[in-house]
């Protein structure tokens, strides 16, 4: 779980949560050791404990399908100031919380930063819950970053459109295998990098994984 990833002289508060569902695992590649949280992944980078780069598949909702990379980044003082979260792929992500820059607001949920109550677990909690819709009508103007995605609360239809947008513009080759996002320059690289397979690379790794092609359902009557 993410408790192990952080050495016991440095405590980032990680909270251990409740037991996932079976198809939650932890995945331990040969080289790197990734936390799986329902549907994030999380990764230290390598370079650096303070930096832990992540990817979140969203599953339901108006963001169906989205794939966002994003990254937290502790300052010196942490815990008592919180992390920064970033979504790497600047523009990619519409989302009223999300400035053009990629930085998610976490003020909605921390009223304030409670260094002994708060935990590493919350934040990445909040990050999911952020692209449901119970959350999406509670937010409030003055916490938008991008005051254009605030149309949620004028007309759904057209959010929801915009929302399927940025969905696919995230499963774009630019979004998912561009290594020099301009918002990690100057920082530790990637720790979590896509790869675009070429067709027998691909076929190779859902045999050993057991998976089978994809299939589109025929169309009925």
């Amino acid at each position: 779980m993410l408790v192990s990833l952080v050495p016991p002289s440095m405590d980032f508060g990680v909270a251990r949560p409740k037991p996932p569902p079976k198809k939650a695992a932890t995945i331990a590649p040969d080289t790197e050791t990734i936390a799986h949280w329902e549907c994030m992944y999380v990764v230290p980078s390598p370079e650096t404990l303070m930096v832990w780069d992540a990817v979140f598949f969203v599953h339901q909702g108006y963001y169906a399908d989205a794939i966002l990379k994003f990254r937290l980044t502790f300052p010196n003082k942490y815990p008592e100031s919180p992390p920064t979260v970033q979504f790497v792929a600047e523009d990619v992500v519409f989302h009223p919380l999300v400035s053009h820059y990629g930085i998610f607001n976490l003020a909605p949920r921390f009223r304030p930063w409670r260094p002994k109550e708060h935990r590493v677990f919350d934040v990445l909690h909040w990050i999911k819950a952020a692209f449901k819709k119970h959350a999406l009508d509670e937010i409030r103007e003055s916490e938008c970053l991008n005051k254009e995605a605030y149309r949620y609360h004028e007309s759904t239809s057209s959010f929801a459109s915009l929302a399927t947008q940025s969905s696919l513009l995230s499963q774009s080759a630019p979004a998912l295998f561009d290594r020099d996002f301009s918002s990690l320059k100057g920082q530790p690289r990637d720790a979590m990098p896509f790869r675009e397979l070429a067709p027998d690379q691909l076929q190779l790794g859902r045999t050993k994984l057991g998976l089978k092609e994809w299939l589109d359902k025929p169309e009925t009557n």
